[in-house]
């Protein structure tokens, strides 16, 4: 499954949690300027944004989950079972991009969302697997920027992108239907609800958070997808960056899965395995893994971005503590 989120305040922040049945195996990978993607059938591109995010690399190739590039442009590809669709055929006048691709052709190339549009329109995703070991995955994307949001769907209809004003992306179903399901939830409000019942009873809440009353607390995507974005949209933020990172994380936290809460149908556990926030800004990815509450953080500009070999660091799991005596 997994929840994206894009957050501006005196910095843009972007970030998700991986919610998975399974460890990825992959690491913080940032990718310099001069680091070769030799893409399928779109030729290779010796020279592009440098960008950092978590990966799985296989035969030196990072096949990134998320990753920001150092233009502040932010991408994400989450799990879109059965609805995501992938065309064998190729389009000649188009790009053909195998999906495993689409992160690094997008962040590779393009600066802002508005040039990401641009390159989608000329983009054809064509159903090309990384090896016969690794098919492709079902994905959808969230990309954006300090400007905006957008999701990028790829179904038997063709590709869609669509305006994203929630900032949020979960799973299944398709976007179109994640905004439309928000209007069940007009009523909810963090302030406290005014009597609406009769003017004939004179009652008022008990507590506060009844405003809240009826906000999904379940795991599924539609619930996860209105939960996070009745948060992002009504969150008041620091404008720093420790306590923007801290409401994100919070966030996060608040859609992230117990190990046993949600069980698959072969009786695997689905588990957030890591939440991350990038400060695009910056150029800083901040990570934390199930087993390791503490943030641990990587800047892409502390490392050589005019290279041309993957800077890989891989996950602190252990849980750390700082200890006060």
């Amino acid at each position: 499954m997994c929840t994206s989120i894009a957050m501006k305040t005196e910095d843009f922040y972007f970030g998700r949690n991986m919610d998975l049945e399974y460890e990825l195996g992959g690491c913080v990978v940032v990718t310099p300027r001069h680091f070769p993607f030799h893409f399928r059938r779109a030729g290779t591109m010796n020279c592009h944004h440098a960008m950092i995010g978590m990966a799985v690399v296989k035969d030196g190739y990072p096949l990134y989950a998320e990753a920001a590039n150092e233009k502040g442009l932010c991408m994400a590809g989450l799990n879109f079972p059965d609805n995501a669709y992938y065309p064998r055929e190729e389009d000649p006048s188009k790009a053909n991009i195998s999906p495993f691709e689409l992160i690094q052709w997008i962040l590779g190339r393009c600066s802002t969302l508005a040039q990401a549009r641009t390159l989608l329109a000329d983009t054809h995703l064509v159903n090309i697997s990384f090896s016969e070991q690794l098919p492709l995955s079902p994905l959808h994307w969230h990309l954006a920027d300090r400007e905006g949001s957008i999701v990028v769907e790829s179904t038997k209809n063709g590709l869609s992108v669509h305006d994203n004003p929630a900032g949020v992306m979960t799973n299944n179903p398709s976007f179109d239907f994640q905004m439309t399901n928000l209007c069940q939830y007009l009523n909810l409000s963090p302030t406290c609800p005014q009597n609406c019942f009769s003017e004939k009873i004179h009652v008022k809440p008990f507590g506060l958070g009844m405003g809240c009353i009826g906000l999904p607390g379940d795991y599924s995507p539609a619930s996860r997808f209105v939960k996070t974005a009745f948060l992002n949209l009504n969150v008041v933020c620091p404008q720093d960056d420790q306590g923007s990172l801290a409401q994100f994380f919070h966030m996060l936290d608040a859609v992230a899965m117990v190990r046993g809460s949600v069980v698959s149908p072969e009786g695997r556990y689905e588990t957030t395995i890591y939440s991350c926030c990038i400060n695009a800004s910056r150029g800083t990815y901040y990570y934390k893994t199930y087993c390791n509450n503490q943030f641990t953080a990587i800047c892409m500009n502390r490392t050589n971005l005019n290279a041309c070999c993957l800077h890989t660091y891989p996950l602190v799991e252990t849980q750390q503590v700082a200890w006060m005596n």
